[in-house]
């Protein structure tokens, strides 16, 4: 559902008690925390129970599980995730009721006013650069407010009222909302078409990149990574606005740059250097390649805000993942279970990488749930071939969230384009199948990677629990 950017946002403080629908969702929860550590009064619905509900209730506001017009009590400003529909009965009732109704991205750019921005953009690794970001400025002892697409352990939270300058906040172009918001700052990882359902062609995505660098404030900074062409090309756009341009990567022409890398087990380091100046050694609690070109994103945009290397360096060494980005669930008889939010095919090959260097001598087995059908129309082919570098694959049926099945669109798509024999490939399971499934595929020294934007995530504590159970009946 889209609902229409009001032309002026209140601060938040004056919204008075503020409803959220869908607050159990990674966007608005960051948005309903900010708000209950201001003391403003939050209550919220979700279709479903879930830890993310019941800490909320614990936090202070007032949770429903279902959605009813009698749960908007005495609110008078609505919030509402984009994935709620014109008929649900909170939206129904705040229309007829003449509340504010605020989308997602109205309500963040309530609780940063007042604050400088650092809005952290792109197709991929918006969230853990986001999240190292963040770390480093709390290290730093700046006391950010932040608002992140998931939990970070580092942390605590996925959100915080801080008391000083600066507001980290995850800018989400999948709706676009981060046209809302006029960042003293901003980051951009990548720009890989996504969203196509949004936006319509590659050329439209990549000019709403374009857009957001020419919202942020005439004396501010943009950091992008200069080894993806498309960030790359926002460069000479903010050099004409007189931005300051910060360019990272591993690539010899950049600014700021990481060098020798090195991964040990679910560990990497690397050496940053600016021009001729080595500044020093980063060791991260996260394997990967990928993982270190966000990390000098986040390096580069920590010190724009005037933090120390070494602070920094410190900070991002503490950050030891994001919920669902190549999360580590568990292990029981011998296998390994992560769990990750990828669902393009960049975001799968890079994770698959990872999984590949923390798998050693074990095979890597694959879940993949697809995400949209939409998605799953223009990338199926691509997501099949990432797939590919694992040993066994597994697709389950297309999680639908916003859109109807079309009988075309099927998991069939990207399994056949995987390129592995057909007897370690399956197509179309359903999840409360799947950790019986994988159970029965993993052997001792395996490692299994459930891999969706879905409810695939739901899988992992089964499939670790039926795991603990092969062991007691062998």
């Amino acid at each position: 559902m889209r609902i229409d950017v009001p032309a002026v946002i209140e601060p938040a403080e004056e919204l008075g008690a503020v409803h959220f629908v869908g607050i159990g969702g990674a966007g608005l929860s960051a948005i309903a925390r900010i708000m209950l550590q201001r003391g403003i009064s939050v209550s919220g619905s979700d279709a479903q129970d879930s830890p993310t509900l019941r800490a909320l209730e614990a936090e202070g506001a007032v949770v429903h599980v279902g959605q009813a017009a009698q749960n908007l009590g005495d609110a008078q400003t609505v919030v509402a995730s984009t994935a709620v529909r014109e008929d649900n009965p909170e939206i129904v009732e705040a229309r007829a009721r003449g509340l504010r109704l605020y989308p997602r991205s109205a309500g963040l750019q309530s609780v940063m006013l007042g604050r400088d921005v650092v809005a952290v953009a792109g197709t991929h690794g918006k969230t853990t650069t986001t999240s190292m970001l963040t770390t480093a400025l709390v290290r730093a002892g700046v006391d950010p407010s932040y608002a992140i697409g998931a939990p970070v352990a580092a942390l605590g939270s996925n959100a915080h009222a801080g008391e000083g300058r600066w507001f980290v906040a995850e800018a989400d172009e999948s709706d676009g909302a981060f046209l809302v918001y006029r960042p003293y700052g901003a980051v951009v990882t990548n720009v890989d078409a996504d969203h196509l359902d949004v936006w319509g062609t590659p050329e439209a995505y990549e000019a709403a990149f374009g857009e957001f660098v020419d919202r942020i404030q005439p004396e501010g900074f943009l950091v992008l990574c200069a080894d993806d062409p498309g960030a790359a090309a926002l460069a000479s756009r903010a050099q004409r606005r007189g931005l300051r341009v910060v360019r990272t990567g591993l690539s010899e022409d950049v600014d700021l740059r990481g060098v020798d890398l090195l991964t040990s087990g679910g560990a990497t380091s690397f050496t940053v250097v600016r021009g001729d100046d080595e500044l020093g050694r980063v060791m991260l609690q996260v394997p990967g390649q990928h993982y270190v070109v966000d990390a000098l994103g986040a390096l580069a945009a920590a010190l724009e805000c005037g933090t120390s290397f070494a602070d920094a360096a410190e900070g991002l060494s503490a950050y030891s993942g994001a919920s669902r980005r190549m999360e580590l669930i568990d292990e029981a008889d011998g296998v390994r279970v992560y769990d990750s939010y990828a669902h393009h095919p960049v975001e799968i090959a890079g994770d698959l990488q990872a999984a590949r260097a923390l798998a050693g001598r074990g095979r890597v087995l694959v879940a993949f749930q697809p995400h949209l059908v939409s998605r799953t129309r223009i990338f199926g082919t691509a997501m099949g071939r990432a797939l590919g570098a694992a040993d066994e694959v597994v697709v389950t049926d297309i999680y639908l969230a916003r859109e109807d099945p079309d009988p075309e669109v099927t998991g069939a798509l990207i399994r056949d384009a995987v390129g592995l024999p057909p007897e370690v490939v399956h197509a179309g399971d359903p999840l409360e199948t799947l950790d019986t499934q994988l159970a029965s595929l993993a052997r001792r020294g395996d490692l299994v990677l459930l891999l969706g934007a879905g409810d695939i995530t739901t899988v992992a504590p089964r499939l670790v629990a039926r795991l603990e159970e092969r062991t007691r009946t062998r």
